[in-house]
């Protein structure tokens, strides 16, 4: 590995790092749910959150291979900032299932988080492409903001199937993130990270199609 950046300096993995942070977000294949769907509703979740999916994934391993090239700069910084800026829209693309299928209380928090993380996405980015590599640690913070503090609310007012799940997927991204700001003090750190990423989108993967999505029986 090679040295740990400095507090406004991008690290530069190594030549293994590299191929590592390439294969665990290749290798993670997307599947979809809109076989499943039996309704609109069903459809238009299927399709937003299957798209952030691919999309995430899609712009991680182009970023990486970009990068692993050392060709390109411009369009290695364009692919960097849109590779962030999909963290937050894929945050909000995996609350719209719940958040548009489960059955919310029409008064309180819960029902408006169907626009409230969407606008978090939004501010998200806004502050994301202005302040680019700039305080990594803040941004780190408000992706953590963003994917918890919604739960908050919706659990409160309303009980769901899939909760273990969920709170598995959670606990996983959570501590990935420690790997996430390791690059430089743990070899393959970013790798390990999207590993961890991997595991935890199947199991809220898991959780949505289960849950959301169940196998409807003959009569």
């Amino acid at each position: 590995m090679n040295r740990k950046a400095l507090p406004r300096e991008a690290y530069c993995p190594t030549a293994v790092e590299h191929i590592a942070n390439i294969l665990t977000h290749v290798l993670c294949a997307p599947l979809e749910l809109v076989n499943r769907s039996s309704d609109g509703n069903q459809l238009l979740s299927a399709v937003v959150y299957g798209a952030t999916l691919v999309i995430l994934f899609c712009v991680s391993t182009s970023f990486h291979c970009v990068f692993y090239c050392n060709n390109y700069r411009s369009l290695k910084d364009i692919l960097h900032r849109c590779d962030r800026a999909m963290i937050y829209i894929f945050i909000a693309g995996s609350y719209f299932p719940w958040l548009t299928l489960e059955q919310l209380p029409h008064e309180g928090w819960a029902s408006q988080m169907r626009w409230i993380v969407w606008i978090l996405a939004v501010l998200g980015i806004i502050y994301q492409q202005v302040f680019h590599e700039r305080y990594k640690m803040l941004e780190t913070i408000f992706y953590l903001i963003m994917g918890i503090g919604p739960v908050l609310p919706i659990v409160n007012e309303h009980y769901f199937m899939g909760m273990k799940e969920l709170t598995i997927g959670g606990i996983l991204y959570v501590f990935g993130i420690i790997f996430f700001k390791c690059d430089g003090v743990v070899p393959c750190a970013h790798a390990i990270w999207h590993i961890f990423v991997v595991l935890a989108a199947y199991f809220h993967y898991y959780a949505i199609l289960n849950y959301l999505y169940p196998i409807a029986i003959a009569a």
